[in-house]
């Protein structure tokens, strides 16, 4: 009986089950407008957390 490499038919069926693309390079203003709304949420998030920190401050500074 001849031998068969069964890791060779596994990746060959696995490649033609899920046929990948490059679904970025096809798209790419999304890729921008999704990078744009991370920067954008990234410094609204920023600038909630300074004003958190500077009430805070405030806060504690007050009294004295």
């Amino acid at each position: 009986m001849p031998a068969i490499n069964h890791a060779l038919i596994a990746r060959e069926s696995f490649s033609n089950i899920v046929a990948r693309s490059n679904w970025a390079s096809r798209e790419p203003g999304v890729i921008v407008v999704f990078c744009i709304v991370f920067v954008v949420g990234c410094g609204l998030i920023g600038l909630w957390i300074s004003k958190c920190i500077s009430a805070r401050r405030a806060k504690t500074a007050l009294p004295a």
